[in-house]
């Protein structure tokens, strides 16, 4: 039995095969057999080379950078600092102006702060006590602001108290104003340029107009009508986040500012245009949690004629601002070059070099490898 199948395998090797075609003299056939055909081409048409742009080479890996500048003066009048002029250098942080920029809104201020020992606050769990042997000397408060020295505190006729620590003192108040302090803020304006380029078509563009107008940039504001000029209000800007600047001022927040660049570079150099988003990225549903908003501190340090080291702590509450940049460039392809015109065996060798293990023939010779601007194909 084994035998007879192998002989049968061995012969089926000298078989010639052919197809046959069957034509169905079939009308409903033949409309369904059409209908699944031009369904396919118009899939094909519709979708993927119009819609889709599948005739086109594109580029995915934006180079972006993005520099920010503030504009703003505010005013404040207070207890600790009294009457106090505020200025970019002052509210602005970091200062070089970088894709993501701070605006401290509101502060709690402690000044004349020194290195010395006082009573830890009373907000403090790990700082209460009743006698000096629950504060083991030496040992660090947990979320605290100093070092236990041994002592418990009390005032007169408390049965509790508090560690005294070595501290800078006297230590941070936990109160924080009703309402932001920099709240004029929302005046503000921020300059963002932005600078993209794809590197596969050498193509590069900026969000700023193009004018040797030198007032432009100092009067105008973006709106519809000023797609060019990237100077935004802060209260604009949280406004189309969908938020309100007095309320977010107050705690902190994060935002998002979003430039798309998608572009057809088919087209018109002038039809790459950027395209604005707005987003507030903190999570608006817990602005009732002991976790919401945004806040640091910071010190600024001194010296007395004594030589004593002092500093003002100031608890900063603000809104950071997230620039991020994205996009993709689109060219057509060079399917044309290659294979649909006269001289396509010229641009077709130029695409493709062969090398050999034995040849010493330099690459460093132009190709038509992608890299080519719009500019540089229209002269081929």
């Amino acid at each position: 039995m084994g035998q007879v199948a192998w002989k049968a395998l061995f012969l089926s090797l000298f078989d010639y095969k052919t197809e046959k075609y069957v034509i169905a003299k079939n009308k409903k056939v033949g409309v369904l057999y059409r209908v699944v055909q031009l369904s396919i081409l118009a899939y094909l048409v519709g979708w993927v080379f119009v819609v889709k742009k599948g005739y086109q080479d594109t580029d995915t890996s934006l180079q972006s950078s993005v520099i920010t500048k503030l504009k703003g003066v505010a005013f404040t009048n207070t207890s600790e600092l009294g009457e106090r002029i505020w200025d970019v250098a002052d509210y602005v942080i970091p200062p070089q102006g970088e894709s993501v920029f701070f605006v401290m809104t509101n502060l709690i201020v402690t000044p004349n702060q020194r290195q010395a020992t006082c009573a830890e606050s009373a907000s403090i769990p790990d700082a209460l006590c009743d006698r000096d042997t629950d504060c083991l000397e030496g040992e660090a408060v947990v979320a605290g602001n100093g070092v236990k020295t041994g002592r418990c505190l009390k005032d007169r006729g408390s049965i509790r108290g508090t560690c005294e620590i070595l501290a800078w003192c006297p230590v941070e108040k936990r109160s924080k104003p009703k309402k932001p302090l920099l709240g004029s803020a929302e005046n503000f304006t921020v300059y963002i340029k932005n600078s993209i380029r794809f590197p596969k078509f050498k193509f590069s563009k900026m969000n700023v107009l193009a004018t040797d107008n030198e007032s432009y940039l100092k009067s105008c504001r973006y709106s519809q009508e000023h797609p060019y000029c990237p100077i935004f209000v802060l209260g604009n800007i949280v406004r189309w986040a969908g938020g309100d600047f007095q309320e977010m001022a107050l705690q902190g927040g994060v935002i998002g500012i979003q430039i798309e660049w998608n572009c057809d570079l088919d087209k018109a150099p002038s039809e790459c245009n950027p395209h604005y988003s707005f987003s507030r990225l903190d999570n608006k549903s817990v602005e009732t949690s002991i976790s919401s908003g945004y806040n640091f501190r910071f010190a600024k340090y001194y010296r007395d004629a004594e030589g004593v080291d002092y500093r003002t702590l100031i608890k900063a509450y603000g809104i950071r601002f997230d620039v991020m940049v994205n996009g993709k460039g689109a060219f057509f392809c060079d399917l044309v070059l290659i294979y649909l015109i006269k001289k396509s065996n010229f641009y077709r060798g130029k695409k493709y070099e062969e090398v050999k293990s034995n040849s010493r023939k330099s690459l460093s010779s132009p190709t038509l490898n992608g890299n080519q601007s719009p500019e540089q194909l229209d002269g081929l």
